[in-house]
Parts: structure tokens; C-alpha cells; sequence
């Protein structure tokens, strides 16, 4: 295929993607939900399997001694820090991913924080590091996947460790038995098929925290890291002259939605459904009397935050949360 990479091809093997038809449903069916895997796919022995939890002490703890830890349900849309990647020009070589990196679960597990403080939280410790399973080499370097997070943020009442997805065991694919759950960041920061946990006092420094997933233009810059997951909205037509479609932000809760069909030249407000949920997305839609001819249509969602999705976005180098509005050219026939 001209223009795709091998390494593209490999991982479009083993991953795929949201069809946008499925925003009607506000749970998205397992299969349909985006599935991004960096490595391999664990063989994982549910009877064998432990969790090590190192911090003054060290705790090791079961699948069944994690199922009988208090319980958490969350509604939690999670999206690639690469979705939109393959609309950047020029097109950086990765997963490329349109649209359709997304997804949102119903989520079960037990709350962090609380093993956490049993593992004994130092006076030095900074940070929470995550380590999975699955194993690979990137950037020339054999490694497991670890990504870790500042104290703080893991002690948000809202992180899991879940064991659960849409009312079923974990899929291998989704992470089986445990994966790290942090609603609000890229899907990046929800290590799968975790194995051990540790608290550090000083920053992690491994590849994918230090390398991959930051904001920069060349590879000899430091870059920023990416964390929350910026404002988007996305859309299909429903019937005649019915746009519909979510919206979500991970910086804070969506507050308003604007559709065009004159290509963004001028904007009107959508009609948004209840939010139930704060980690879910939020469904809208928007009816509009078309004559017959060519039109073109954007959304933009807003969030309580004042952050807006724009029209464009800088590149970068990883096309990573690119958030630019969707835009679809329709024609009515008359």
C-alpha cells in the first residue's frame, strides 16, 4: 500500500477502531470499542496471576483478594492520545488513526488510593509507577509497558484498578485481569494487564514517559507530556436534516455544542442530552432545515473550563490530540 509503513501495517493488524455508527450507543459494545496494543498480548493465568504493590511494604494480592476490596462502577470514555493522527499533514508514521480511537464502558473494579495507603505511602514518594505485561521493543529498547503518574493524580478517588468491562471479565485485549483505569487522560495511561505497582521518589524516566506521548516537533526536543484529553465532539447524520452525536473533554465537564453547515463560518447551538456521568460523553443533536445543495458540517464542543475544540491544530511530531472539528460535505437533493 503506497504511503503506509510497515510498522503502520503491523499495528493496524492488531488494532482497530470506533465506527462512528456506534455513537448512538452511549455504552459502546465491546467489539466496536477502539483497541490500541502496544506490544504483545499477554497469556495470562487468571489462578496464577498476582498483583505486587511495593511501597514501605510490599503487598501481593490475587484476582479474587481484588474482588473482595470495595467495589466501583464508572461510566469512562477513552480515547487514543492518536486519534485525528492520519488528518495532520504531513502525516506522522504511526497508528493512523482518523476519527474513530474512542469508545465508552462501563467499567468495575476497586478504588486505588486505598492499596495505595496500605503499601505505605513515604514522606519521599513522588510518584506511582504502573507496569503491565505485555513486552516489546520501541525505540530500539526491550522493554514492558510503564507509564507512571504524579502522586496526586493517582490518588483521585475516580482510579481504578478494573477487573471488569461492560459487565464481563476484562477481554484479553482490554487488558485481562487488571488494567489501570484513569479517567480524563489518553487511553495511553491505563496500563493493561498490570503486574506491579510502585511508589518512587523520583520521576520515571522509561521510554514511554520520558519518549513517547509528548507534544514536540523534532525528536531532539523535550517536548511536553500529554495527559488530559482535550475537547472533541463527533457526529453522524441521523434522517433527514438530524445531526447527532458526543461530545467529551477530560479537562472538565462539556458544556455546550455547536454545529455549522457552511463549513464553520457561522455556528448554532446543539441540544445536549443530561450528563449522567461525569467521565462518560454526552449525546446532542441538532435538527436543521436544509434546501437542496451542497453544504458542509462541523461540530465544536465547548467544556465548563471555557477549553473549545478548534477549527485547526499545530502539528507535532507524535499527532497526538489533535482535536480539529470533524468535517462532512453533504449533498441534499431536492
Amino acid at each position: 500500500m503506497e504511503g503506509i509503513s510497515l510498522e503502520e501495517l503491523q499495528l493496524a493488524a492488531r488494532n482497530h477502531g470506533m465506527p462512528l455508527e456506534a455513537l448512538r450507543y452511549p455504552i459502546t459494545p465491546v467489539g466496536l470499542h477502539y483497541l490500541l496494543i502496544h506490544y504483545d498480548v499477554p497469556d495470562v493465568d487468571a489462578p496464577q496471576w498476582s498483583l505486587t504493590v511495593r511501597g514501605e511494604r510490599e503487598l501481593s494480592l490475587g484476582l479474587a483478594e481484588l474482588k473482595e476490596r470495595p467495589r466501583a462502577e464508572l461510566t469512562v470514555t477513552m480515547e487514543c492520545a492518536g486519534n485525528g493522527r492520519a488528518r495532520l499533514d504531513p502525516r506522522p508514521v504511526s497508528q493512523p488513526w482518523l476519527l474513530e480511537a474512542v469508545g465508552t464502558a462501563r467499567w468495575a473494579g476497586t478504588p486505588l488510593r486505598p492499596l495505595l495507603d496500605e503499601a505505605g505511602v513515604g514522606e519521599g514518594a513522588v510518584e506511582v509507577l504502573f507496569t503491565g505485561l505485555d513486552r516489546g521493543i520501541e525505540g530500539g529498547i526491550e522493554q514492558r509497558y510503564q507509564r507512571s503518574l504524579l502522586l496526586e493524580d493517582a490518588f483521585r478517588e475516580e482510579v481504578l484498578l478494573a477487573y471488569e468491562m461492560n459487565g464481563g471479565p476484562l477481554p484479553p485485549q482490554h487488558g485481562f485481569p487488571v488494567r489501570l483505569l484513569v479517567p480524563g487522560w489518553y487511553g495511553m495511561t491505563s496500563v493493561k494487564w498490570l503486574a506491579e505497582i510502585d511508589l518512587l521518589e523520583e520521576p520515571f524516566e522509561g521510554y514511554q514517559q520520558s519518549q513517547g506521548y509528548r507534544l514536540r516537533q523534532t525528536e531532539d526536543e523535550e517536548g511536553t507530556p500529554v495527559q488530559r484529553i482535550v475537547p472533541r465532539s463527533l457526529f453522524v447524520t441521523a434522517g433527514e436534516q438530524v445531526v447527532e452525536g458526543r461530545a467529551w473533554s477530560g479537562l472538565a465537564p462539556i458544556s455546550s455544542v455547536e454545529v455549522s453547515t457552511d463549513g464553520g463560518e457561522s455556528w448554532a447551538p446543539a441540544e445536549l442530552d443530561f450528563q449522567e456521568e461525569r467521565w462518560a460523553w454526552r449525546g446532542w443533536r441538532f435538527r436543521w432545515h436544509a434546501e437542496p445543495g451542497s453544504y458542509v458540517l462541523c461540530s465544536r464542543a465547548r467544556d465548563e473550563a471555557g477549553n473549545e475544540q478548534p477549527v485547526e491544530v499545530p502539528w507535532n511530531l507524535g499527532g497526538y490530540s489533535n482535536n480539529a472539528v470533524q468535517t462532512v460535505s453533504v449533498t441534499v437533493i431536492g
